[in-house]
């Protein structure tokens, strides 16, 4: 995949997100907020127990949790939390016992997060600043670790993979929904941070990415499509010409 430049696709990045926490009912290239998330498989009753300002601003692009099947007192990283929803969505299915960490390397993202848990009480969910290609967590102390439509935006997915590795215990899983491609795409998508930023120009081809996840030491056991669309016209368009589109994927870490 021909390089973007990376300080551009970060401020991109940075600018896209801010305005996702800050202006939910803006106009993006992809949908957000309430009606992406029960379309996509979401709970409307354990969404009514999350902060109505995170799911306003949830920007997902798949539904982790039927594959991660999160139990009562596991330990729960989300590797790009945003605004928080699905690491909110999670503490209720960890229960009292369980703890739930997020990471994002957005400030306004991270102080929406912290504000909206904050006010509901959710005291065993953590937001970290950080990327997820270097995570502010020790080795082997997750369960599960979940993510939805973030790593097609980092420009190296295979240390991404490496890093949820390292921080799953043996046996750990991780269950994530991300944008993944049919064909290549041709350099000019590649290199547009604004379609980066979109979830389109960093994603990488289906079977490229389930390899970058299987080289991590993780073993993929579930995979499938979600009913997940683009809305910009730019966007369809090139969703349409190079298969774009969303998948769910399970894997296991099966090494120590």
């Amino acid at each position: 995949m021909t390089a973007v430049d990376l300080v551009a696709l970060e401020t991109k990045v940075k600018e896209t997100y801010r305005l996702v926490a800050e202006q939910p009912y803006g106009t993006y290239h992809f949908e957000m907020g309430r009606s992406l998330a029960e379309r996509l498989g979401y709970d409307g009753d354990l969404l009514d127990r999350v902060p109505r300002g995170a799911v306003d601003s949830f920007a997902g692009v798949g539904y982790v949790f039927g594959l991660a099947q999160l139990a009562d007192g596991e330990r729960v990283i989300d590797l790009g939390s945003g605004s928080g929803m699905d690491a909110c969505y999670a503490a209720q299915l960890v229960g009292p016992h369980g703890r739930v960490v997020g990471v994002d390397f957005t400030p306004q993202q991270l102080d929406r997060a912290r504000g909206l848990a904050a006010e509901a009480g959710l005291g065993r969910v953590e937001f970290r600043e950080g990327r997820i290609e270097s995570i502010p967590a020790d080795a082997g102390t997750f369960d599960c670790g979940i993510s939805n439509g973030v790593i097609n935006l980092s420009a190296d997915k295979a240390r991404v993979f490496a890093e949820a590795a390292r921080v799953l215990r043996p046996g750990g899983r991780l269950a994530i929904a991300d944008i993944v491609t049919e064909r290549p795409l041709k350099d000019s998508i590649v290199r547009d941070a604004d379609l980066w930023a979109a979830c389109i120009g960093g994603a990488a081809q289906q079977d490229e990415f389930v390899s970058a996840v299987e080289s991590a030491g993780l073993t993929v056991t579930a995979m499938w499509r979600n009913p997940y669309e683009f809305i910009s016209r730019r966007a369809r368009d090139a969703s349409a010409t190079y298969g774009v589109k969303s998948i769910s994927v399970l894997a296991v870490k099966t090494s120590g």
